[in-house]
């Protein structure tokens, strides 16, 4: 590469051939580069190579994972307007037939046959929506996190407080990834916890969302219990927006698991919102 203009000294950065960049010294005219000091200069720039390469290993990898959520949130996002524009109003327009079907008969076996069939379209209905409400909830697209795990909350077997307080709207990715980051500890909570009570907490500061998910169970020793798979899952969502997540817990003292991610909140009329299934 060409030399830096005032540069006394400039060594260039590679790594397997690759031009990275340049290490450029310049000295005070009184006190020349003496030759330890270019060696000290090339050896460090020798190093500097691994080092940069190593950082952008970093970066791709960090794009890769977000790349890799954004896939994931995208496939839910198209599974349900799949489910909306298709399973669900087939539904819609059988149960509708089988009213009409209802009234043109005046056979009474036939007419609680098709009030047997009516209440089986309907009760499938019923559990689509709750299927494409799970996949991306409208409450979490309109109202955003509060509302979302308030009302997952409400459907919890273990009794679960939400703090919450003062929360506003973040981007999807950021909302997308707490949301279910919860979802998936409540689930092992239910599961696997044998807990009385689980809590919540949401809190907002410089440019930090933090929130954390509590339990009062049987706990575990974490030192010789290796990540599942649904821990896996949530620290890889965070670490793909460059979020971190901890996980404390030990027997008979429950579990905490603690994450953050940096994410600033935004206006309404900023916060994109997807075609969503009607609640």
């Amino acid at each position: 590469m060409p030399p830096v203009p005032g540069a006394d000294l400039s060594v260039p950065v590679l790594h397997q051939g690759e031009l990275l960049g340049a290490i450029s010294v310049e000295m005070p005219r009184d006190e020349p580069l003496r030759p330890a000091g270019e060696q000290l200069v090339m050896d460090v720039a020798s190093q500097a190579g691994l080092v940069l390469s190593n950082v952008g290993l970093i970066e791709d990898l960090r794009a890769s994972r977000q790349r890799l959520v954004s896939a994931q949130d995208e496939t839910r996002r198209r599974l349900e307007r799949n489910i909306h524009d298709g399973a669900q109003q087939d539904l819609v327009a059988l149960a509708i037939k089988l009213k009409l079907a209802a009234t043109a008969t005046d056979d009474e076996p036939a007419r609680q046959m098709i009030g047997e069939l009516q209440a089986d379209a309907a009760g499938a209905l019923e559990n689509l929506r709750d299927l494409a409400r799970g996949i991306y909830p409208p409450l979490l697209a309109d109202l955003g996190l509060v509302a979302a795990l308030n009302a997952q909350a409400n459907k919890s077997a273990v009794p679960v407080t939400v703090d919450a307080d003062g929360i506003g709207r973040f981007g999807q990715d950021t909302e997308a990834a707490v949301y279910f980051c919860c979802l998936e500890a409540l689930q092992n909570i239910a599961k696997y916890a044998h807990a009385t009570s689980a809590r919540i907490c949401l809190q907002a500061e410089n440019g930090t969302l933090r929130f954390t998910v509590s339990d009062d169970g049987t706990g575990y020793d974490t030192r010789h219990t290796p990540m599942g798979s649904g821990l896996r899952n949530m620290a890889d969502r965070l670490a793909a927006l460059g979020g971190r997540l901890e996980v404390r817990s030990a027997p008979r003292q429950g579990t905490v698991i603690t994450a953050e991610l940096p994410g600033a909140p935004v206006s309404d009329e900023h916060q994109h919102v997807d075609d969503v299934i009607s609640a």
